[in-house]
């Protein structure tokens, strides 16, 4: 029994050991990539923003989810480089991105229209992932004129009705964010989540989105439940496209199935498979893109 014991202690310490390594070098290497983007900063009024402006054509703003930053903004969009003007902020608290008042999606939106305007951008197509649903919405609610059309990817999405309850707090444990702790947990990612446990190497450094992460959780993601009268879906004017995974264990597909009658001039592209990542329909997800943005 005593040999038993030690022997997976041994086997404990010598996986915290290799995920310790792990994070080390995928941290290292993160902060390589991230030398690689052409990135700019804005002064605004409350402070800086990090960006990426890329590509010509009509712009398309897109907004990051969760562990997210300019980086992820860019690559959900970086296919249309050649068509479209790419504008990739970070939003309040990643990668650089200073915080506005509480950080709620409303001054998120706030923060969106004064970068079109330090831009010369007078509307943009929005097209926003995951977490980056909430403050696309309240852009949309708020600012309809500089809105073309919003492009919702596996987003977060309104509820039917106002809940009873909801989660005060909705991202992992504050515990969990950082890249060793990521690390360890990364096997975990499939079975909970449906991402590959490589996942985490995209979301480094972990220490520089941890801000934004924990103002999410705290304020983003909870936004439509807890203010659900602020948010009359039904007043959009601008068209929507909305694409969705069945199989997405991150975002629920049942609550956005449930949610898209209330888009006035909604369009629903619904995939079988991919996850939260819609992997493996880039072409068909290129083309529901092309025809939306043309018509």
């Amino acid at each position: 029994m005593i040999l038993m014991i030690l022997g997976v202690l041994v086997l404990f310490l010598s996986y915290v050991a290799v995920q310790g390594i792990r994070a080390s070098h995928g941290r290292a290497k993160a902060h390589r990539r991230l030398s690689d983007y052409d990135v700019k900063t804005a002064a605004l009024s409350y402070g800086d923003i990090t960006y990426l402006d890329e590509g010509n054509g009509v712009a398309i703003l897109s907004v990051h989810g969760m562990f997210g930053g300019y980086d992820q903004a860019y690559e959900t969009v970086k296919t249309r480089k050649s068509k479209n003007r790419l504008i990739a902020p970070s939003r309040f608290g990643y990668l650089g991105s200073d915080v506005k008042g509480d950080g709620s999606p409303k001054a998120q939106a706030d923060a969106f229209a004064e970068l079109l305007n330090f831009l010369d951008i007078d509307s943009a197509f929005v097209l926003a992932t995951s977490a980056g649903g909430t403050p696309a919405i309240r852009f949309a609610l708020d600012y309809p004129e500089r809105v073309k059309g919003l492009i919702l990817f596996c987003s977060a999405m309104p509820p039917v009705q106002e809940p009873k309850s909801y989660l005060q707090y909705q991202a992992p444990p504050k515990a969990l964010m950082s890249d060793f702790a990521m690390y360890l947990i990364s096997p975990l990612f499939e079975p909970l989540m449906g991402l590959p446990p490589s996942t985490v190497k995209t979301i480094q450094p972990i220490s520089e989105r941890r801000t934004g992460a924990i103002l999410d959780g705290e304020r983003t993601n909870p936004d439509m439940e807890k203010h659900f009268d602020q948010y009359p879906i039904e007043s959009l004017k601008m068209p929507t496209l909305i694409l969705h995974a069945k199989d997405d264990s991150v975002a629920s597909f049942e609550k956005t199935r449930l949610a898209v009658p209330r888009f006035p001039d909604c369009t629903f592209v619904a995939f079988e498979d991919g996850g939260h990542m819609m992997v493996g329909h880039g072409q068909e997800i290129d083309e529901a893109l092309d025809h939306f943005l043309s018509d």
